[in-house]
């Protein structure tokens, strides 16, 4: 009971919730899956906050990388949900059992599904049959079969399950992935499979899932390659974020990504989506921790980076945090109001990562050229964008055409993405909302900084995920 299991192989949820599918083979040997996507509604927006009440707020909304160990703390979140209150969903049929029944699932690079008996998630066992994809049948695949589906979420969900196409090093009980079995049984002509997600609001059709290689239609120009960094998730290494063209100075020191067809948004450092929030001015919640340690501290940690103090001992020296030889980690700070009260609570884990933040934020103004009084005021807004627990910012949708361009560096290539591609827009004239794409996670060393590139870059990008020689690429989509 509670145990936690890491990822999925193959998993499917049953609803009642069926989509069609338009898949096709031609002669160059590749398997094409169309997709439907489905727009964020408010049906999903409700039982996504209904589902948060029971899940500690969701501190932060990408919960489904569940790392472990070494990696860090896992977090006690329904899983499942991120799939229901995001923007879009991209559907695809496929068939299973003998004669094949249909089930709608979403084709997921990075899922990581938990199976948590008695209080979240689902619970379930495992079966074996075949799965029918397109005009393929992979034969003898397992599969889990949902018993339980707790909570809100299910009631309002647009899919009947999930097809995970991450790596075996992550699937639930070891069981094989039905892409390795695709591979295996000789079913597909490369060990590739590739992404064209379609943005434009105004179509139907969804994009398409190529198997077995790279539909050349899909993509303008070259790919740039990057290799798997890290089995498991389809993970390598980037470089930094641009704001503008100005870099945060935040990955200087390298971080992870991970391409992920199962997550709408971009997830990623809490400090650098703070800085992006405030830069297009997205509304977020007030954190009194935040602007105590820069109202305590803030002139100390200028005074030591300006006296060229190495950044990351910066918080170990004003006393917020201890330096384990690498980075800073908790130093134990108690509460002194509840030490009066008689109670020790902890304010040392948000002390001290706040610390941190605000080292980068009054790095990156530093380097500006920018006054102490304009850096502290810079600082203490920031504190205004730091994500809500929900992980949703707002924006005023009027100001998308003036908002500054967001990049990423992959490859030693600046990857844009203009206001559009990184604004979810909810809803028509008047009544629309508009909200930041950017949302926190929060991964500790040597697993993170991590982001995660979701269907927003993958639809600005086609992404090939390259098995055989162990690789991600990106190129511009058609």
């Amino acid at each position: 009971m509670g145990t936690r299991y890491k990822a999925v192989a193959f998993t499917f949820f049953l609803s009642s919730l069926f989509f069609s599918l338009a898949f096709s083979a031609s002669d160059d040997g590749l398997l094409r899956i169309g997709l439907k996507k489905m727009k964020f509604d408010q049906n999903n927006r409700l039982a996504a906050r209904l589902e948060s009440k029971d899940a500690d707020k969701l501190r932060a909304s990408i919960r489904k990388y569940n790392f472990r160990g070494k990696y860090g703390e896992s977090a006690d979140t329904d899983i499942v949900a991120l799939k229901n209150y995001m923007d879009a969903q991209y559907f695809g049929e496929i068939g299973i059992g003998t004669p094949p029944q249909k089930f709608t699932v979403i084709f997921d690079t990075g899922k990581s599904a938990a199976i948590q008996y008695g209080t979240g998630a689902i619970s379930g066992f495992f079966s074996e049959d075949n799965v029918k994809v397109g005009h393929l049948v992979v034969k003898n695949q397992e599969f889990i079969e949902a018993t339980r589906e707790p909570g809100v979420t299910f009631l309002v969900a647009k899919f009947d399950g999930i097809l995970g196409l991450g790596f075996k090093e992550i699937s639930v009980g070891n069981s094989t992935p039905v892409w390795y079995n695709m591979v295996k049984q000789g079913l597909v002509r490369e060990p590739v499979f590739s992404f064209w997600l379609n943005r434009n609001l105004n179509e139907e059709e969804g994009g398409q899932l190529v198997f077995g290689g790279v539909d050349q239609h899909h993509y303008i120009g070259k790919h740039t390659y990057v290799p798997v960094s890290q089995k498991g998730y389809w993970q390598f290494d980037m470089g930094d974020v641009l704001i503008d063209g100005k870099e945060s100075g935040y990955c200087n020191g390298g971080c992870s990504a991970i391409a992920d067809s199962g997550t709408s948004l971009f997830a990623g450092p809490t400090t650098v989506v703070a800085m992006i929030n405030h830069a297009i001015g997205a509304a977020g919640v007030v954190s009194q921790e935040c602007k105590a340690v820069v109202r305590q501290y803030g002139q100390m940690i200028m005074e030591l980076l300006m006296a060229e103090t190495e950044p990351k001992k910066v918080c170990s020296q004003v006393g917020l945090c201890t330096f384990d030889g690498t980075r800073g980690v908790s130093a134990g700070i108690e509460s002194v109001v509840d030490e009066k009260d008689g109670k020790s609570s902890g304010l040392n884990d948000a002390m001290c990562s706040v610390c941190e933040m605000t080292v980068v934020w009054i790095q990156n103004q530093l380097g500006q050229n920018q006054t102490q009084e304009r850096i502290l005021n810079y600082v203490n807004e920031l504190c205004e964008r730091l994500p809500s627990p929900m992980g949703e910012s707002a924006v005023d949708c009027a100001t998308i055409p003036s908002m500054p361009t967001i990049s990423f560096t992959i490859g030693g290539k600046v990857f844009d993405l203009s206001p559009a591609e990184y604004i979810l827009k909810v809803g028509e004239g008047d009544e629309a909302q508009c909200i930041s794409g950017f949302t926190g996670i929060d991964i500790p060393p040597p697993r993170g900084p991590l982001w995660i590139l979701g269907d927003m870059f993958m639809g600005r990008y086609h992404t090939v995920f390259d098995f055989g020689k162990q690789r991600v690429g990106f190129a511009e989509a058609a």
